[in-house]
């Protein structure tokens, strides 16, 4: 680790330590973070824009953050918050602190319940299928990212939403925009979100006009008949969904075969015995490095005490999941891939008020992803060289050719 995150650990004064530690490619986690797990305490740390903060890496700590009302979401509006782009992060149901946040997550929820995904596992299940067929029938090779992972998530959240089809790959671009951290200008993604939400308000018209089975028109009925929220909040509720519905998924898609065929032996596992990829998506969810940073800071609203180290009001606590989730206090091995590890309890997808609406959902993608691959395509390997996304929050290939 480098002597500036040493000194900045011992002495909190000390100029804080350059943030996030990885800026390279693939999904192998700097020394840095081994080092700071080991060490226990918050460090102050600087991420590429916005004020200090205090980095979180310890699994009890990082609970403790993200559970106790004390640590407010909503003060980052107020804030020159820590983040990876120059862009603050616009106000949504990502920024709320209770109650507000609570009443808007009450309505989104309904559509996430597990009930209601369980409902939709067959046709994700033959939605995947169809797919491992169509890249066998095209084969005998494929860019896996563009061919099966990002096609998945885009149908379904797109499906839930009730956007038409020829309208997602546009979509898709103006959600690549607002999680792009250096490759357009500040311009073009203030004008690519501006087209997103011109985009909703429209679709949101002709819902009014004509409403269908769909969450835009049950979020509508919400604002119209029942007047739970305004109708900023519908908008932000929708590209909120949007985007955390399938950019999330099809990179942890990637992210999972990569890792698998990086390690043979468990594909092999996996190819033998598919009943077991419920508890292997767990493992992998954990294990993957996911996000390049630490997001969402929370702010102190009066002196705490994280660990050891005393937080003062006012200041921000980033809490990194990728290391968080490797805490050998919590995962024993937590640095290997375990498939059948019992009793996974990474915070992949949050902890507290802010854990993920759609975690459900996700897994179920996730697991009826990785089945119709082991089990339409158990030959499946790498083909060739790998492209890493490299200016977006996510850490995930950009291009990931196979062949089967």
């Amino acid at each position: 680790m480098s002597t500036e995150v040493e000194a900045s650990s011992e002495h909190p004064q000390a100029a804080p330590a350059a943030y996030p530690f990885t800026g390279g490619e693939g999904l192998e986690l700097s020394y840095s973070y081994i080092k700071l797990i080991e060490d226990g305490a918050p460090i102050r740390v600087q991420l590429p824009f916005g004020e200090p903060a205090w980095l979180v890496t310890r699994y009890e700590d990082a609970r403790f953050v993200l559970t106790d009302r004390r640590f407010s979401r909503n003060e980052a509006t107020r804030r020159d918050e820590p983040r990876m782009t120059p862009r603050p992060v616009p106000e949504s149901i990502l920024t709320m602190d209770a109650p507000d946040h609570t009443r808007l997550r009450t309505l989104v929820s309904k559509a996430f319940t597990p009930r209601r995904v369980e409902g939709k596992r067959a046709w994700i299940g033959e939605l995947a299928a169809g797919l491992v067929d169509d890249m066998r029938a095209a084969g005998p090779s494929a860019e896996l990212v563009g061919s099966y992972a990002l096609a998945i998530p885009v149908t379904v959240i797109c499906e839930l939403l009730g956007v038409p089809a020829e309208d997602r790959a546009q979509l898709r671009a103006w959600c690549d925009a607002a999680l792009s951290t250096n490759e357009l200008t500040d311009e073009e993604c203030v004008q690519s979100f501006m087209d997103l939400q011109k985009y909703f308000e429209d679709l949101i018209a002709q819902r009014r006009e004509t409403p269908r089975d769909d969450l835009t028109s049950a979020l509508i009925e919400a604002r119209d008949a029942h007047d739970r929220l305004d109708e900023q909040e519908l908008i932000g509720l929708c590209i909120a969904t949007l985007i955390g519905g399938f950019e999330t998924t099809a990179s942890e898609i990637s992210n999972f075969v990569h890792v698998l065929q990086q390690r043979r032996e468990l594909w092999t596992r996996l190819c033998e015995n598919p009943d077991s990829i419920p508890v292997a998506v767990e493992e992998l969810l954990r294990f993957v490095p996911f996000a390049a940073n630490g997001i969402s800071p929370r702010y102190a609203l009066e002196d705490l005490t994280v660990g050891e180290t005393l937080v003062r009001a006012g200041e921000p606590v980033v809490v990194d999941t990728s290391i968080v989730n490797r805490d050998e206090n919590v995962f024993e091995n937590g640095h290997e891939v375990v498939l059948d590890r019992a009793d996974n309890r990474h915070m992949v997808f949050g902890h507290g008020a802010h854990h993920c609406l759609g975690a459900h959902l996700a897994r179920v993608e996730l697991q009826e992803a990785l089945k119709a691959l082991v089990v339409g395509m158990p030959g499946l390997r790498l083909n060739g060289e790998i492209t890493w996304k490299s200016d977006m929050i996510i850490r995930a290939p950009k291009t990931l050719p196979v062949t089967w």
